[in-house]
């Protein structure tokens, strides 16, 4: 089963943040992802970019939904330009390390006395203060400074979980949470303000259940040996005969009793799965059986019912899946697989608009946002 082509937004967007207008300086990693899911609700997004400039990482997909105005941004006739479509602008995304945007006349001072409602979000690692704010970083390092890292991986290592803990999810979701936010209060107050995102501050944020179970004594520092971080066997993925693999999450009693019992086992062969001390074996006795069959064989016998069994996919596996082509989780762009938007609202629907990689100049863009 083949992804689903897009629908065509148009250039002006349906989307619940229809109306709404946001320049985003383009950087790499959450401050594109964050512009990606602002247009993809909705938002009239401009990129700002170097002449001759281009994000590599952000080229067919991330960078979808919105065009891109290329203003040297060390010209003060241009900066002036920009400060123009500022003065129209709900909101602003820039992703420098601090004091770049001062240095470019572009700063929260002067830009805030232009468009006092204006939004005004900072995305970086560190933050704008504290003693590493001034320096490099990438998402594993301000995931390992969080704790995130450390909790991630086999008990030998941490493994970083690609970017998704750090840029995406500590990084470019609240920074779209801080955004609207910000956007909600200025409507109310007639006032905006500084959004200070910083990857640290949401990668340490999204620990909070872990800090919880930690203060109650039932999560543990090492990796692996916990309830969801593969050291409980039925949470956990394995391998099957073919080399591929399967993802159990069988945390209720009644799930983990059906998958055992779909499984071939009976109740006696299996030692207390509530005593930590017998995961090792059920460990041990769980991949002798799953080794036994296929991946998609054990989906034929475990799959479509409560044993929370799914296989784990490629991306080009997960496109094709049933599931998420009936529900049009991955659709087609100028023959590109992509992510459809989400989440999902039924009365003013996101779409991708067909207007990635298109180039405007700023006097179309102050036009647009008359």
């Amino acid at each position: 089963m083949q992804p689903s082509s897009a629908r065509d937004g148009g250039e002006t967007g349906s989307g619940p943040l229809s109306g709404l207008r946001i320049l985003e300086f383009v950087g790499i990693g959450p401050g594109p992802f964050a512009a990606m899911l602002l247009a993809d609700m909705g938002a009239d997004v401009l990129r700002i970019d170097r002449p001759g400039g281009g994000d590599a990482y952000s080229k067919n997909v991330v960078g979808r939904g919105r065009p891109t105005l290329h203003v040297d941004l060390k010209d003060a006739s241009q900066v002036a330009q920009v400060l123009a479509l500022v003065e129209r602008a709900d909101a602003l995304i820039e992703g420098f390390r601090p004091g770049v945007m001062e240095r470019l006349g572009l700063g929260p001072d002067i830009v805030l006395k232009r468009n006092p409602r204006l939004v005004y979000g900072r995305m970086t690692g560190w933050g704008q203060t504290g003693p590493l704010s001034r320096t490099a970083g990438h998402d594993i390092n301000y995931i390992s400074l969080s704790g995130a890292l450390a909790a991630i991986g086999p008990a030998d290592r941490p493994v970083p979980p690609l970017n998704l803990v750090g840029d995406y999810g500590g990084g470019a979701l609240y920074l779209v949470a801080g955004i609207l936010a910000g956007i909600v209060s200025a409507r109310q107050t007639g006032l905006g303000q500084v959004v200070d995102c910083a990857i640290c501050d949401g990668a340490a944020s999204l620990m909070a259940m872990f800090s919880d179970l930690s203060s109650q004594g039932r999560w543990t520092s090492r990796r692996a040996a916990n309830l969801l971080d593969g050291g409980a066997p039925f949470y956990r993925t394995f391998e099957c005969s073919d080399g591929k693999h399967l993802s159990v999450g069988a945390l209720e009693p009644k799930f983990y009793d059906l998958l055992c019992e779909r499984m071939g086992f009976a109740r006696s062969e299996l030692p207390d799965r509530e005593d930590a001390r017998n995961w090792d074996r059920l460990h041990a006795l769980l991949e002798q059986r799953f080794k036994l069959k296929t991946r998609d064989e054990w989906c034929a016998i475990l799959g479509g019912i409560d044993t929370c069994v799914t296989p784990v996919l490629t991306l080009e596996e997960a496109a094709a899946h049933p599931h998420m082509a009936a529900r049009q989780t991955f659709v087609e762009v100028d023959d590109v697989v992509q992510p459809a938007p989400a989440p999902r609202f039924s009365r003013t629907p996101s779409s991708i608009r067909r207007i990635a990689g298109g180039v405007l100049t700023v006097d179309t863009a102050l036009t647009r946002w008359a």
